[in-house]
Order: structure tokens, then sequence, then C-alpha cells
């Protein structure tokens, strides 16, 4: 049986501006895209990006909190499996994602009301 290992969690709050080369970076350095997650928080977005390495069992979540107009990049030109994430927080949230490699276009899910978790506005 495999030695069990318990690194700590990391959680680190970082800008828009900085997600593809964090993400750049987890991937050179062996990790997985673990899940991506979206919620409205006092009228700002909170994503959270986090990945995992199989044989440290290192695990990393980075986190962006962004007003609600503000844009940030697509990340499926790095990690393409991050689309459906993606599309889901720009359907159900209202999330502004940027050039999506495969943009579903508010059609992934089946749904009567538009971004139901989102702000009003959106």
């Amino acid at each position: 049986m495999a030695e069990v290992i318990h690194p700590e969690e990391i959680l680190e709050e970082i800008a828009a501006s900085d997600l593809l080369k964090k993400v750049m970076e987890k991937k050179k350095e062996g990790y997985r895209l673990s899940q991506i997650c979206a919620a409205l928080i006092d009228g700002k977005y909170e994503l959270s990006y986090s990945f995992a390495d199989d044989v440290s069992y290192q695990y990393i979540t980075y986190r962006l909190v962004i007003e609600t107009d503000v844009e940030i990049p697509s990340i499926t030109e790095i990690i393409p499996q991050a689309l459906f994430y993606e599309n889901e927080m720009k359907e159900l949230f209202g999330v502004k994602v940027k050039m999506i490699s495969l943009d579903y276009k508010n059609k992934l899910y089946r749904i009567r009301q538009e971004t139901p978790f989102g702000p009003k506005e959106a």
C-alpha cells in the first residue's frame, strides 16, 4: 500500500491578470485541473480554480475576486477540459469569460431563467 501524504492545502488570492500565468505554471509542474467554482458573494464574483498533484497529493486553489462587469480570459487554450466549467460559470452566474475554445452560447443547460445564480443586473 502506498504511503499517504498529507501536504497543506493552499488558497492563494490572485488578480485576474495573473490567471493565465498561474494556470500555465501549474500545468508545467504536472498539476491537473480539479475544479473551477463560481459564487456571487457581496455583489462580487469569487472564482476558484483548484489544481491537484497526483504524485505529492498537493492541492492548490487560486481565488479571483472580481467585480461582476470584469471580463476574465478563458483557460481552455491551456487546459481544454475547462470548457465545461467556464460555460457553466458564464451561463449560470453571468461571469464574462472571453475566448472559450468551445462556447455553448448559454445553451449548455436547459434552464428557463437566464443566469439564475448571477446578479440581478446580469
